[in-house]
């Protein structure tokens, strides 16, 4: 099985789906991670993103990740960028790629970032391609999700939960490696937060630890 988690930027795959990518990999499953954006000077300094992206690249790595790609659309400015492109962007990575199972952000997040690229992810998971993805699901990425104005339509509601109690110390240690994003808890985007939503969501079904997501589709 292919699995491709779709991130808006680099973190938010490990934050969302590190214990579950760990354990894709380690039942021999091929993940693959596309992080859609990329910030850009003025807002942040060279250093800074090349930095942010050489973490992304070893995190993943140390998750067992084949690849990991950039489509480069400017981070923060991304309504600036015509819609048909971020489509396209995104619909070509899952052509190539060809993946059984996807990952995209909750859309309610806060971020608009995140917002516009589960629409764009949505228009090119349209099961009309030649390859047909079967199984769509979104993640919750702290500092992001549950974070806007509370609604029915913003509301992160999980329906499948993954056990990652064996997977939990792999998920923090790729997340140690982000000290670019890292803060001290109780900062929501903190190794102390992440663990503490991982053995929430454990405990609501009875495990030490997991990853709560919302099946989008599912076609068997």
């Amino acid at each position: 099985m292919r699995v491709l988690v779709i991130a808006p930027h680099p973190d938010d795959e490990v934050i969302g789906v590190g214990g579950t990518m760990a354990k894709r990999t380690e039942e021999g499953h091929e993940v693959y991670v596309c992080v859609v954006t990329k910030a850009f000077p003025p807002l942040f300094s060279e250093e800074i993103v090349e930095q942010a992206r050489n973490e992304c690249r070893e995190a993943d790595k140390s998750l067992g990740v084949v690849e990991t790609s950039f489509l480069d659309f400017p981070a923060v400015t991304l309504e600036t960028v015509p819609r048909y492109e971020l489509n396209s962007g995104i619909l070509k990575t899952i052509q190539r790629i060809k993946p059984d199972e996807v990952y995209i952000p909750h859309r309610g997040d806060m971020q608009l970032d995140h917002k516009m690229i589960v629409d764009a992810a949505m228009v090119a998971l349209r099961p009309k391609y030649d390859h047909v993805v079967k199984r769509i699901y979104a993640y919750e990425t702290l500092s992001e999700t549950g974070w806007d104005i509370p609604n029915t339509t913003n509301e992160f509601i999980p329906t499948v939960y993954e056990d990652i109690t064996h997977h939990l110390d792999a998920k923090l240690r790729a997340m140690d490696v982000f000290k670019s994003q890292l803060g001290e808890f109780p900062d929501a985007r903190s190794i102390g937060a992440i663990e503490a939503l991982a053995r929430y969501r454990g405990a609501t079904v009875n495990v030490k630890a997991a990853e709560a997501f919302s099946l989008i589709r599912e076609i068997k």
